[in-house]
């Protein structure tokens, strides 16, 4: 019985980290109007307005949370960096409390 149990939550794992594997991007082919890429200050930005930018972007098909023509790693990283300091990723959860 315990096995079937480990079994079906494996299972129930891998369907759930599939549906997080990333899809063709149709626009790839498509370059930016002007030639230019998002770099690391885009990034940065995009991450700190992500909340909102992903709320738009329920309503609208015309907003993206995140810029498909990007410089790669920076974007990445500003992207990250902006995110996960408006949402919380400061660390200040792992502080020990005094008795």
């Amino acid at each position: 019985m315990k096995r079937r149990g480990l079994v079906g939550i494996v299972i129930l794992l891998v369907l759930l980290l599939s549906a997080c594997a990333a899809g063709a991007n149709p626009q790839v082919d498509l370059a930016p109007a002007d030639g230019e890429v998002a770099g690391f200050w885009t990034g940065l930005w995009h991450g700190i307005i992500l909340p909102i930018t992903f709320i738009v972007s329920l309503f609208s098909d015309n907003v993206n949370v995140y810029e498909v023509f990007n410089s790669g790693g920076w974007y990445n990283f500003g992207f990250v960096l902006g995110a996960g300091t408006l949402l919380g990723g400061s660390g200040s959860g792992a502080r020990r409390r005094r008795r």
